[in-house]
C-alpha cells in the first residue's frame, strides 16, 4: 500500500493588515505569517508583498507585550552606528499581542529618506502550515523605489497618467531609468495576490530552506560530475591546441542537455562557449589540470569523483571563494538577485554594479571609477561561472531569465551566507 506523506504541521500565525500611511488609494495587504518570524524575516516578508528592492534601512518603532519603548534598525551595522536596538534576534511574538483587548500596532519604516510608514495591525490570532506566509487580501501595486515618499509618489501617479502633465515626459523617462520599464505599462491599481503568493511562497523556502535531496544534488552538479566522469582514471586527450575534442564536446552539449544555450553545431570546444567554461571552471576549482596533452583529474577530483554530497560541499566552499575582491561583491549581488528573482534589466545590472563597486571603494588602474564595460565583464564572468551548475530550469531560449530549481536555491543559499561572512 501506497503511503500518504503527512500534512505539514499548523503553527501559531499572526492575521496582520499592513497599510502604507498617506497613501490614496490605500496601498494594503493583508498577511499571515508566524508568530516565531524574526524582525529581520518580516522585513523580507514585506519588501516581497509590497515590491520593494531592499536597498535602504528600516526601522520598526512599537509598544512590546510588556509596556516596553522598542526602536529598532536593520541592517545590524546601521543600529550599531545610532545607537538603537539591532533587528537579529527580535521576534514578532515579543513586540505583538493577538489575544490583546484592542488595537495591537507598530510601525515599520522603510527607506529613513522617502520615510515609508507601514502600519502593521494584529487583526487576530491565525494558524499557518509550518514554514509558510500567506498573503490573503490586498489592494494597489506597491510605491516605485526612490520615487520621493508619499507624495512624490502621489505626482508620478498623476503625472503618468496624463500625458499633457507639465512633468509627464521626464518623469516617464526617471520611471523607466528607475525600473526598467516604459511608462506606458504603469499600473498604480494592479494587485495580484496569486502572483505575491507564489512569490512568498519562494520567499518562504529560503528563510526556512530544507536540506537538499539527493536528487536535487545529482541536478546540480551534474555538469561537473559528467566531466569528471569523463576524465576518468586515465584523462581524456586533448587536441594539439589544447581543446577538449570535437566528440567529447558534441556529446557534453547532448548529454548535458545544453542545445537551448548553444543552438547549431557545437563540436568544436573553442566555438561552443559553455562547454569551453566548464572545462575551465573544473580547472579554476582545482578539479582537473592538464598533464603531458591529458585531462586529468587532480587530487581533488579523485576524491569527489562520485558526486553526492562531498562534491556538492566542496562546490558551496570553493564558488565562495572567489579570484579576488571585486569577483566577490558582484557574486553577491548576482546571487541575491538570483535568489529574489529580481535580476534587473541588462542595463540596469551594470549601473548598479558599477556604482556599487565605485562606492566600495573600487577603482579601476588609473584611479578612475569603475565603468559599465568593467562591470559588464565582471557579472558575465559571474554568471558563466554559476551557470556551470544546473542551478534553473532549463529555459527554451538562450536569452531566457529561467527560475531557479529548489535544488539551485538551496545550493545558492549557503554560498550567500559564507560571502556575507567574510
Amino acid at each position: 500500500m501506497e503511503s500518504i506523506p503527512a500534512l505539514p504541521v499548523p503553527v501559531p500565525a499572526y492575521d496582520l493588515r499592513v497599510s502604507i500611511h498617506d497613501t490614496e488609494p490605500e496601498i494594503w495587504r493583508r498577511l499571515l505569517v508566524p508568530e516565531t518570524i524574526t524582525v529581520p524575516d518580516l522585513h523580507r516578508v514585506l519588501q516581497t508583498a509590497f515590491g520593494w528592492e531592499n536597498r535602504h534601512l528600516f526601522g520598526i518603532r512599537c509598544v512590546d507585550r510588556l509596556g516596553h519603548r522598542r526602536d529598532i534598525i536593520g541592517p545590524d551595522e546601521a543600529a550599531e552606528e545610532t545607537g538603537a536596538e539591532p533587528a537579529s534576534g527580535v521576534v514578532l511574538f515579543e513586540l505583538l499581542d493577538a489575544q490583546k483587548t484592542g488595537p495591537s500596532t507598530l510601525e515599520y519604516e522603510y527607506d529613513f529618506g522617502d520615510a515609508w510608514t507601514h502600519v502593521i495591525e494584529v487583526m487576530g490570532p491565525a494558524e499557518l502550515p509550518a514554514g509558510a506566509v500567506r498573503c490573503v487580501g490586498g489592494a494597489s501595486r506597491g510605491p516605485v523605489e526612490d520615487a520621493g515618499g508619499t507624495s512624490g509618489y502621489a505626482r508620478l501617479i498623476e503625472a503618468l497618467a496624463n500625458p499633457s502633465h507639465e512633468d509627464h515626459q521626464e518623469l516617464s523617462d526617471w520611471y523607466k531609468f528607475a525600473t526598467g520599464q516604459d511608462a506606458g505599462t504603469f499600473e498604480p491599481d494592479a494587485f495580484d495576490g496569486a502572483a505575491l503568493n507564489s512569490r512568498l511562497d519562494g520567499l518562504a523556502k529560503r528563510i526556512w530552506p530544507e536540506p537538499p535531496t539527493d536528487e536535487e544534488i545529482d541536478a546540480v552538479i551534474r555538469p561537473v560530475q559528467w566531466l569528471l566522469s569523463q576524465a576518468g582514471a586515465d584523462g581524456l586527450q586533448l587536441t594539439q591546441d589544447g581543446y577538449l575534442k570535437p566528440a567529447v564536446v558534441s556529446e557534453a552539449v547532448r548529454a548535458l542537455g545544453w542545445t537551448y544555450r548553444w543552438p547549431g553545431v557545437a563540436n568544436r570546444e573553442s566555438q561552443t562557449l559553455p562547454v569551453l567554461r566548464l572545462r575551465q571552471q573544473l580547472q579554476a576549482w582545482k578539479l582537473l589540470r592538464k598533464s603531458k596533452g591529458r585531462l586529468v583529474l587532480s587530487p581533488a577530483g579523485r576524491r569527489m569523483r562520485d558526486g553526492g554530497r562531498p562534491l556538492w560541499d566542496y562546490l558551496v566552499q570553493t564558488v565562495a571563494v572567489p579570484a579576488d575582491k571585486s569577483t566577490a561583491a558582484v557574486t553577491r549581488m548576482v546571487i541575491h538577485w538570483l535568489l529574489e528573482g529580481s535580476t534587473p534589466s541588462w542595463d540596469q545590472r551594470a549601473r548598479i554594479i558599477a556604482d556599487t563597486l565605485t562606492a566600495a571603494g573600487f577603482r579601476m588602474g588609473d584611479g578612475e571609477p569603475v565603468p559599465l564595460g568593467a562591470a559588464r565583464d565582471l557579472y558575465s564572468e559571474v554568471r558563466w561561472t554559476l551557470d556551470c551548475l544546473q542551478l534553473k530550469v532549463p529555459g527554451q531560449t538562450f536569452t531566457e531569465e529561467p527560475a531557479l530549481t529548489d535544488g539551485g536555491r538551496k545550493f545558492l543559499l549557503p554560498v550567500q551566507g559564507l560571502l556575507e561572512g567574510r
